[in-house]
């Protein structure tokens, strides 16, 4: 199985089948797919009826190949299956700001601009921080940015209250430690 195969599967047990219920901003949903973005994609029949197929070549192109995961993978699957995850379940990327904190004020390796698109210079960022931070680089790199997914998932219920509903599962199915 590759890696985005692996990444899709974990994640889709997340997510599960059909939703639709009414204090979740996405709406309509299909394995974590909303209606919104599979409509962006083409799909046009009932989302209750949104194949899996579909679902999975949707979520390749929004949230593994848009975020160059293909060449993250090669340095840490967990890495890169977080990232996946985060950005399907959140839309965020909070790969270059953990980089760009942990670089010792750039003397481990160089800035990253935090603009969310993963290039070149990101994923030499990344490579230099598992090459100079040692054998618990990688255990950091993700605590980090579960806690970074963590901080969102209060803010935006700050900002939204029926987020409640769904704050607890949020932590339960998404954050590790």
């Amino acid at each position: 199985m590759d890696s985005f195969a692996s990444a899709f599967l974990h994640t889709n047990g997340i997510e599960g089948g059909y939703s639709d219920e009414k204090n979740d901003a996405g709406g309509k949903t299909k394995y974590g797919i909303t209606e919104k973005l599979a409509r962006a994609h083409g799909y046009t029949g009932d989302m209750r009826d949104l194949p899996l197929s579909e679902a999975q070549r949707i979520a390749k192109v929004e949230f593994w190949d848009a975020l160059n995961l293909d060449k993250i993978v090669l340095i840490s699957y967990a890495v890169a299956e977080e990232m996946y995850d985060t950005r399907f379940n959140t839309g965020q990327c909070y790969l270059q700001r953990a980089l760009n904190k942990f670089n010792r004020q750039g003397k481990l390796y160089p800035d990253v601009i935090e603009d969310g698109r993963i290039g070149d210079k990101t994923v030499a960022a990344l490579g230099a921080f598992m090459r100079t931070r040692g054998k618990s680089a990688e255990a950091v790199l993700l605590k980090s940015l579960n806690s970074l997914q963590g901080a969102y998932y209060f803010t935006i219920t700050d900002g939204r209250e029926v987020n409640e509903d769904f704050i607890f599962g949020w932590f339960d199915k998404r954050i590790e430690v």
